[in-house]
């Protein structure tokens, strides 16, 4: 859900917790949709799509901003602005509502720092009682094919 941030020492939109924009960097374009609406859809331009650059995201850490160009490098333009499009409502208001959203969505990701895998060994004891159980199973095995002869 996207917040007015009402604070006077952030004015703009609230995308994710933390994480806002001056309304003046969400540049929406709108054009003729493919989604529902019959006849209505050859009228109206109801299909949105969103551009921000991620550098007008306000409160992201350097981290985060780079988490959030890879989760989106399919959605960069070559001006490197991040485009989202909505055109699955039938108003141009809840396709721009659905568009922040998603960004919002991809921002909240974004914020999450990925655990880091460490190496980890299996125990010695871990790895006799493995061997030892294939050692069984092969005797097992090795039983069966001499009793069948």
């Amino acid at each position: 859900m996207v917040h007015m941030v009402t604070s006077s020492t952030v004015p703009g939109i609230e995308l994710a917790p933390g994480i806002w924009t001056d309304r003046s960097e969400l540049r929406f374009g709108f054009s003729r949709s493919r989604g529902p609406g019959g006849q209505n859809v050859n009228k109206v331009n109801s299909k949105t799509e969103l551009r921000i650059r991620p550098e007008a995201l306000h409160g992201l850490a350097e981290k985060a901003r780079v988490r959030l160009r890879e989760a989106v490098a399919n959605r960069i333009t070559a001006d490197g602005d991040i485009l989202i499009i909505s055109d699955s409502g039938r108003t141009q208001e809840s396709n721009r509502q659905e568009c922040l959203k998603r960004l919002g969505g991809i921002i909240a990701t974004a914020l999450v720092e990925p655990k880091i895998r460490r190496k980890s060994r299996p125990t010695k004891g871990s790895v006799t009682r493995r061997l030892d159980q294939k050692r069984a199973r092969g005797e097992v095995k090795k039983q069966r094919s001499a009793a069948a002869n």
